[in-house]
């Protein structure tokens, strides 16, 4: 049934409950806050709200190091509060995605603690050791730049443990069937609580063979992914799982499944990357070539499309060339890169709050192959703080007034500063006075959402690129149930002239019918659309008539 494949025609939003809205006062956000914000994400066209982690967490990796997966962090309130939460969301259509991340755990974890204190305990074997440190130990980090080893010496275990990520994240052993039980423990206990689905933090390193004698290059343990997606549609049968893996076009099939039998939904890296070289370059054709290797192979698998996410902007999938144009373009200052590999910036300061650029970005992402994935705060283009450690620089406190803390918070001190003064602190950038202003880019966001939300072809349909000899140019075409859209994207800052054939039975009879303004199309005596295109354009067409139907995709 359609309404099963809900995650095909959805607009996700990823925002963490501590930078959200502050309910109590005391700095940090929390779910009654995020609960009382339910009709703004709801107003915006928000289908599904993704939540970074808010189990509990002793907080040294912003929540991703978990001591209890089966509780909330007492700084965002209860698991009632919680309840009430994904209830809220029921009552508006909208649909919850919390991050699973079960790579591994806090050391503070009760479970590394008996592990560590004896080598009987039960928990023993649900991490990785090695009584002498294995010969790769340098090499494979995460966090190059950050972090030295991925094996620490711990002297109450007298042994070795293995940790892909920091030091106070020891990997859990997944190939342990008693750890895999336990996976689908927690998922299960979640789905009960309202969740529709879960963010798979880390994918390659969950389903990884680990051990001292496993070399750079694991081998992957596919079956791992099958398990849980039966056994999550087996309690919850539309639930999904959104896997993180920046994988190339070929490995990721495999996270799908040659039937579609694995993850159902996967980030395209490997599109985003070169959809930034593109703004960066004035040349889509990269993207275009992206576009093509990632068609995925069965109908119930999706693509989650995005521009930036709460990590840095992982540039490691592009060639040493393209990483230093789009350095040079959005990340020219050290303090901005991250890793030697990506950029720490949010999108606006990136674009340098270019109207033009912001919104081409955003139609690109409403428009490629996939479901379009937001990140809390770019709807009004909120900045960046570069003096934040890491990744810290683009989380800090939604803006929703000109008030203090941005009227995230009452308290004299929050749980990182809201961003003050400068182009894009909270006294000008904020959603009050975006609210107010019919021109701003929180108004547009809404409209064209609503918008995304009338053309399911994109999410459900046929993608093909049609011919354009410009390379700056970006022409798409999606075909489902008998009806066809085409997106049109010019990525150069100068204006172009578009020429292409629509490649459809009826081409050179239908009309290209604009949906976001009046400016039609209709093909000449060769059969092709011919029409200026501004610097850093788009357009939105139905193919057909202007009687052309729309059709939903829950009809």
């Amino acid at each position: 049934m359609i309404t099963d494949l809900w995650y095909k025609n959805a607009i996700v939003y990823c925002l963490a409950v501590e930078s959200f809205m502050d309910s109590d006062g005391d700095g940090v956000g929390d779910f009654r806050g995020l609960t009382r914000r339910l009709d703004y994400l709801h107003g915006l066209g928000v289908t599904a709200v993704w939540l970074m982690p808010f189990q509990a967490s002793p907080g040294r990796d912003d929540g991703y190091d978990v001591s209890n997966y089966y509780d909330v962090d007492s700084r965002y309130g209860t698991l009632g509060d919680f309840v009430e939460f994904t209830h809220g969301c029921k009552q508006r259509g909208m649909r919850v995605l919390i991050d699973l991340v079960v790579n591994h755990t806090s050391d503070q974890h009760p479970w590394f603690k008996s592990a560590r204190a004896d080598p009987n305990s039960p928990y023993r074997d649900w991490y990785v050791w090695s009584k002498k440190k294995p010969a790769n130990a340098d090499k494979g980090m995460v966090f190059p730049g950050v972090q030295t080893t991925t094996w620490t010496y711990d002297d109450k275990a007298k042994a070795y443990y293995f940790h892909r990520f920091y030091d106070f994240q020891p990997d859990l052993n997944t190939s342990n069937p008693e750890v895999q039980a336990e996976l689908l423990r927690i998922m299960g206990f979640w789905t009960q609580l309202g969740v529709s689905g879960f963010r798979m933090d880390a994918v390659p390193f969950v389903i990884a063979e680990k051990g001292p004698d496993v070399g750079l290059e694991p081998k992957s343990q596919f079956g791992m992914l099958r398990s849980f997606r039966e056994f999550l549609q087996w309690r919850k049968g539309d639930s999904v799982i959104l896997g993180e893996a920046n994988v190339v076009p070929k490995e990721a099939a495999k996270y799908f499944g040659d039937d579609g039998d694995r993850i159902q939904m996967m980030f395209n890296f490997w599109a985003n990357q070169r959809l930034f070289l593109a703004l960066a370059t004035g040349d889509a054709s990269e993207l275009a070539k992206a576009l093509k290797e990632t068609r995925p192979g069965y109908p119930t698998a999706q693509w989650g499309v995005f521009l930036r996410n709460h990590d840095e902007l992982d540039l490691g999938r592009l060639t040493d060339d393209q990483r230093a144009a789009v350095f040079a373009a959005f990340g020219p200052d050290k303090s901005m890169q991250l890793y030697d590999r990506g950029i720490r910036r949010r999108l606006a300061p990136m674009l340098k709050s270019d109207r033009r650029l912001l919104e081409l970005a955003y139609s690109l992402m409403f428009t490629l192959p996939g479901t379009p994935v937001m990140r809390y705060g770019d709807e009004i283009a909120m900045g960046d703080d570069l003096s934040l450690p890491e990744r810290y620089c683009a989380r800090t406190p939604m803006q929703w007034s000109a008030e203090a803390n941005g009227g995230f918070s009452s308290a004299k001190k929050t749980y990182l500063p809201a961003i003050s003064g400068g182009g894009f602190g909270f006294e000008t950038v904020n959603v009050a006075q975006q609210r107010r202003d019919p021109n701003s880019l929180l108004n547009w966001m809404e409209r064209i959402i609503r918008m995304r939300q009338e053309i399911p072809e994109i999410g459900w349909g046929e993608m093909s690129v049609l011919p354009v000899r410009d390379k700056a140019v970006l022409a798409l075409r999606y075909d489902w149930r008998g009806n066809a859209f085409v997106a049109v994207h010019n990525v150069h800052p100068e204006p172009r002239e578009v020429a292409f054939r629509t490649g459809g039975d009826g081409d050179g009879d239908d009309l290209l019918v604009d949906v976001l303004g009046d400016r039609h199309s209709k093909p000449g005596p060769d059969g092709r659309h011919t029409f200026p295109i501004e610097g850093y354009g788009y357009r939105w067409f139905r193919l057909g008539g202007l009687d052309a139907p729309i059709t939903r995709s829950d009809a």
